[in-house]
């Protein structure tokens, strides 16, 4: 069985991996990033799909999608403030 020691610094160890990969999950690289690629994809598909002027047409879901990613943890936090009171009035 490992030491206290050692399970401690695994423990240390993924909490790290587990900061960075939060860090990354709200980092406004990545929601930058989103937005290029969600972009690019669409522009792309409606190019192939011979759609006129892809690449402004692409400037709409892009925004769209991105908004809503945006506003998610605006709608979490409300939801998890409601179902908090639920609980503690069920647990009443």
């Amino acid at each position: 069985m490992d030491s206290l020691e050692e399970r401690v610094q695994k423990i240390e160890e993924r909490n790290i991996t587990v900061e960075q990969d939060k860090a990354w999950e709200t980092s406004w690289t990545r929601k930058f990033l989103i937005v290029v690629f969600t972009y690019i994809a669409i522009g792309v598909f409606l190019a192939f799909i011979h759609v006129e002027r892809p690449w402004l047409s692409a400037i709409v879901p892009a925004l769209a999608f991105t908004l809503s990613t945006l506003t998610m943890p605006y709608f979490k936090r409300a939801w998890v403030q409601r179902n908090a009171r639920k609980r503690k009035v069920e647990n009443e």
